[in-house]
């Protein structure tokens, strides 16, 4: 998508258009790569603001749009350049090329283990591993050993969120804060936020934009994180550092994004129950009790939004349904994580790949069991159980992120998704779920499974659900017919949910990067009878594009 607030758009109509698979080993145009997006409105009720919250969020905006700059920085030094360049070409060809790179934010598919699509006359080099967090000329052994020699304060803030890697005058790796590194960038934003805050009248906002502007030019985040999770207020905006899937050589560093949304009041009066379980469910949890939180941090918020934009890492490939933050282990210890749902973002995603694809996918029973109850309920539990479980290793100090390193992302994915249908199910038992949703729940979640392998087993969510559905295969919690289509095994399913759900916990309890290495090498693949579901999916986009047009504004 294109960093332009409410964009107006001329997406056309579909059609019988194909839309070809990720995996596919072929090279694609960039026509074929450009209709696996579906172009759809994204709108948010604004109509019920007053003049001052809808000036707060004109300010809120602009600041994301800020934020796309600084992440196209963050993804490759070459980027800017880049862009430059491809706006320059006026030619159908080359708008299509321009389009594709503003949907990546880059020069590589992310549909396509980050393919470059560019022409070859840009001469594009390969997607760097370490995007630009570390020196273009180091190794990924070089900036590892570094990290590993100095003491514990210095190795703490070298591999924190909040600094990138260089190299002094003398040539040796350093460590260099955000607030200078992008000081040029962080200025204008931490402005638009400060003006905001003076403009609104809800004290809980403003607190967080003011604190939130402190940051960047700070670089002490603490503060605004926790003024984040106490947003009490009609707008809800996400924006600063926050997912780390950007740092393919450990994860350790933070990509800016922007998400700015309003709250559905109501919707989320509605989940404020589910808040007060996850003490519950994290005492049952299926694996060694002392790998459990005798005490979870008391603030566990859940809020239900409609987006009115995105920026950044928020906005590049596919879109995210939701999220849960800060990732940043001090708060979720002393504060717990705020959960928040993209409400108008999965209907979108439901009606528009879902649906389709469960036509394609799953056997006559199971297609007629998807909905989006089951599919928003799903999405919620994976969230809460991003926060539940062990956060640093069994018997240490050290988080769990570092101890696995690059297989954390594709480990924690699998982690939420699976530990989330133990907890519906535990949930359902109790009561606490209508009996309607938990029997719709695993032919949505096995519907759902194909839509995240599209992304492509690169991507940390869609390895995490290769290795779930490769899993539940094995266990014969799912079964795959004579035609090629897949239906689930209620009666097996428990417990091959609560058996991976353990042995995930358990790989992230003990730290244990070599079992995290082996899973996803044996089972973060896609098999033939997976391949061949993919392949016929060509009629269904992969995933939306998302198009910004809030009612009332």
């Amino acid at each position: 998508m294109a960093p332009i607030f409410f964009r107006d758009a001329a997406p056309g109509t579909l059609g019988r258009a194909r839309f070809p698979s990720p995996l596919m080993t072929h090279a694609l145009s960039v026509p074929d790569r450009l209709r696996r997006f579906a172009p759809v409105d994204i709108s948010a009720d604004l109509t019920t603001l007053p003049d001052t919250e809808r000036q707060t969020l004109f300010e809120l905006v602009a600041a994301a749009r800020l934020i796309d700059g600084l992440f196209l920085e963050q993804v490759w030094a070459g980027n800017p350049a880049l862009l430059l360049q491809l706006a320059g070409d006026r030619s159908p060809e080359g708008q299509a090329v321009l389009h594709y790179f503003l949907i990546n934010k880059g020069p590589w598919s992310r549909l396509d283990h980050d393919e470059v699509f560019t022409p070859p006359r840009f001469d594009t080099p390969a997607k760097p591993a370490g995007a630009n967090f570390y020196p273009a000329d180091a190794t990924r052994e070089e900036v590892d050993g570094w990290i590993a020699s100095l003491d514990a304060e210095t190795r703490t803030r070298a591999s924190g969120f909040f600094s990138v890697i260089g190299r002094d005058e003398a040539g040796r790796l350093t460590s260099v804060p955000y607030s200078v590194a992008y000081r040029n960038a962080l200025v204008p934003i931490a402005d638009r936020l400060r003006r905001a805050a003076a403009v609104t009248t809800q004290p809980s906002l403003a607190a967080f934009l003011t604190a939130r502007a402190d940051a960047f030019l700070s670089n002490d985040y603490y503060a605004s994180d926790v003024a984040w999770m106490q947003i009490d207020a009609s707008i809800e905006p996400t924006i600063g550092p926050y997912e780390t899937y950007e740092d393919g050589w450990f994860g350790y560093k933070a990509a800016f994004e922007a998400v700015i949304a309003v709250r559905d009041a109501e919707e989320t009066a509605k989940l404020a129950t589910f808040g007060r379980r996850l003490q519950a469910l994290e005492d049952a949890l299926p694996i060694d009790p002392r790998y459990r939180n005798p005490r979870l941090a008391p603030l566990s918020p859940i809020r239900v939004v409609n987006v009115v934009f995105t920026a950044g890492d928020a906005n590049r490939g596919v879109q995210a349904a939701a999220f849960n933050l800060p990732n940043d282990d001090r708060i979720i210890r002393e504060h717990g994580a705020k959960r928040v749902m993209l409400k108008n973002v999965q209907e979108a995603k439901f009606n528009r790949v879902l649906v389709p694809i469960a036509d394609v996918a799953l056997a006559a029973a199971d297609r007629a069991r998807v909905s989006f109850d089951a599919f928003f309920s799903h999405i919620l539990l994976h969230e809460l159980m991003h926060g539940l479980g062990p956060h640093v290793v069994y018997g240490t100090t050290q988080p769990i992120r570092l101890a696995l390193k690059d297989a954390y992302a594709p480990i924690e994915e699998a982690k939420a998704d699976a530990s989330g249908l133990w907890a519906l199910h535990q949930l359902a038992g109790a009561g606490h779920i209508p009996a309607a949703v938990a029997e719709s729940t695993y032919a949505t979640f096995l519907a759902s499974a194909f839509r995240s392998i599209r992304f492509g087993v690169n991507e940390a969510h869609g390895r995490g659900v290769a290795v779930q559905l490769n899993t539940f295969v094995d266990h014969g919690a799912v079964t795959v017919a004579a035609d090629g289509r897949f239906a689930v095994v209620p009666s097996v399913m428990p417990d091959a949910v609560a058996a991976l759900t353990h042995d995930l916990l358990t790989i992230e309890a003990e730290g244990n990067y070599a079992a995290a290495q082996e899973l996803l090498a044996r089972m973060g693949v896609v098999r033939p009878e997976v391949q061949r579901v993919l392949d016929r999916l060509d009629d269904v986009p992969v995933d939306i594009e998302p198009i910004f047009r809030p009612a009332g504004a």
